[in-house]
């Protein structure tokens, strides 16, 4: 199970990498490095990914540099972290405090 901390500790090390899609993805959606770096240190894990491969991965709750909700999808590498993909999450998928997806979406 990925901890939060861990996660946490590997920004400190400066050891959380982002792929080439991540980084696509962030600037079609108007994320920052930044936000995506306060939703995990202020954030929680709300999904584990355990399955997930090459790496476990996890699905962040937090809140970008605005106080907008975001989700940030994380692995584990065991001794560093990549950041996967980032998003600011559907009211229309999630339930309203964004932690858990709505029944039948």
């Amino acid at each position: 199970m990925i901890e939060i901390n861990q996660l946490r500790k590997y920004y400190e090390d400066d050891a959380v990498f982002v792929t080439a899609h991540a980084a696509e993805r962030f600037r079609q959606r108007g994320i920052t490095i930044k936000d995506v770096k306060n939703a995990v240190v202020h954030g929680e894990i709300i999904e584990q990914y355990p399955d997930d491969y090459p790496y476990p991965s996890c699905l962040i709750l937090g809140m970008s540099i605005m106080h907008k909700y975001m989700h940030v999808v994380m692995s584990d590498e065991g001794t560093a972290s990549r950041i996967i993909t980032a998003y600011f999450p559907d009211p229309m998928k999630w339930d309203f405090d964004f932690k858990k997806r709505k029944d039948g979406v």
